[in-house]
């Protein structure tokens, strides 16, 4: 649906005082009737949908925008006052408040958890991370023949000197 004929007169109107002969001549010679024609249909996904009032709906509001952020060195195109249009911010909707947390419900919930909280709280046995290079290097001075590569990278290490 095209953005209403009386929405496209209001814009031309302000385009007008704001830019005055500049914005007009645009279309010197080409019917008006025309061009505010291809402006309603460029400017359809503003027009407001079915329910909405007028001046409320997200489309008057991105209007306005573009309205209140025209480049003033020059009157825009239908697709340039789009392009600002489209970049109007979306309009805050209304929320509801937030729901009050019921305390014993809370309470039971951190009960459940508490288990848990132990856990990661309870002190951590020191992990010997070189525990691998030490089985290694027993085995080989027990007698067993092992890979010379995992052997090598067991006394590296440890840092014992390499044969």
């Amino acid at each position: 649906m095209s953005l209403p004929l009386p929405w496209i007169d209001r814009i031309f109107e302000k385009l007008t005082l704001v830019y005055g002969q500049a914005f007009l001549a645009r279309w010197r010679d080409v019917d008006m009737l025309a061009v505010k024609s291809d402006w309603a249909h460029e400017l359809a996904g503003f027009a407001p949908k079915q329910g909405e009032s007028g001046a409320a709906c997200a489309g008057a509001q991105a209007i306005a925008y573009a309205l209140a952020n025209l480049d003033p060195a020059a009157p825009p195109s239908v697709l340039q006052f789009r392009a600002v249009a489209r970049r109007a911010p979306a309009p805050e909707l209304p929320r509801l408040p937030e729901p009050k947390a019921d305390p014993e419900r809370v309470a039971a919930e951190l009960a459940k958890l508490a288990p848990i909280v132990a856990t990661v709280r309870a002190p951590v046995e020191p992990v010997d991370h070189k525990a691998w290079a030490k089985r290694l290097i027993a085995r080989h001075t027990a007698g067993e023949r092992l890979n010379h590569t995992a052997l090598q990278f067991a006394r590296q290490a440890l840092g014992m000197a390499t044969a």
